[in-house]
């Protein structure tokens, strides 16, 4: 069940160019808040909130924290609110990942899609490996955070400038020749997840999705943000914002 309201923000520091991290006390929120899961935030002086994916949730604290980048005028707005200014938020929304106790996880972010990799590689802490993917070393960010959870943190730069020189997915096979995990999870460009779930079908992994789209309601109510899956051997259209964003890879139709 998602709650509106507004909540005061407890830090909040550029980590790169053009990308901010909020943490928000909103104890609430946190209580249902579940890895994968997004909030849709406010803009003052815009009427569509803009959707940013869950980074961090702690629930002892209350505290949800959002990385996002400046994409538009409407998240440039958001990013000029500071420490002890009130954020206007509508969350816990859609569907989180399935945690499976006890097991081993690799994690695939790709640029902004790394940040919901930080809150689902929590749940695994030194049995996760986290791939990130990045244009270059200026981007590249939440590096110490993943370290910090006790998982294994792999980097990839497009132009090798940090990391590993190459695609996430080339990392991917890389590691799954060492050893397999029993869940990939992964969000990122629609070409990354592509890759990514032809790798786990491949070597027989369940593998789930987040998928980044366009959103107005957040809720379910409009069309924005459809997208093409099959269910029991059909091709329907579900809303990203409510029966996702995270869906099992089998069910995504990549193509088109």
């Amino acid at each position: 069940m998602y709650t509106q309201g507004k909540y005061p923000i407890v830090s909040k520091k550029a980590i790169a160019k053009g990308m901010f991290d909020i943490t928000i006390h909103c104890p609430e929120v946190a209580a249902a808040a579940e890895p994968g899961q997004f909030t849709q935030v406010a803009a003052e002086g815009f009427f569509l909130r803009r959707p940013i994916s869950i980074c961090g949730i702690d629930k002892q604290k209350g505290t949800l924290r959002i990385v996002f980048e400046v994409r538009g005028r409407g998240t440039d707005k958001i990013s000029t609110l500071n420490e002890g200014s009130l954020i206007d938020i509508i969350a816990p929304l859609g569907k989180g990942f399935t945690v499976l106790e006890g097991k081993k996880a690799i994690c695939i972010g790709g640029g902004i899609g790394t940040p919901p990799m930080l809150a689902i590689a929590k749940e695994y802490g030194e049995n996760a490996t986290v791939i990130s993917g990045f244009r270059n070393s200026s981007v590249a960010i939440l590096q110490d955070d993943i370290k910090a959870l006790g998982a294994k943190a792999v980097l990839c730069t497009d132009d090798g400038s940090a990391g590993i020189k190459g695609f996430v997915t080339d990392a991917l096979k890389a590691e799954l020749e060492k050893e397999k995990p029993d869940i990939i999870y992964a969000c990122g460009p629609m070409p990354m997840l592509k890759g990514v779930a032809a790798v786990a079908q491949q070597n027989g992994i369940k593998c789930e999705v987040s998928l980044e789209q366009r959103m107005a309601c957040g809720v379910g109510a409009c069309l924005v943000c459809v997208c093409r899956t099959v269910k029991d051997g059909n091709e329907i259209f579900s809303h990203v914002c409510k029966d996702g964003p995270v869906f099992d890879s089998k069910e995504v139709v990549f193509d088109g």
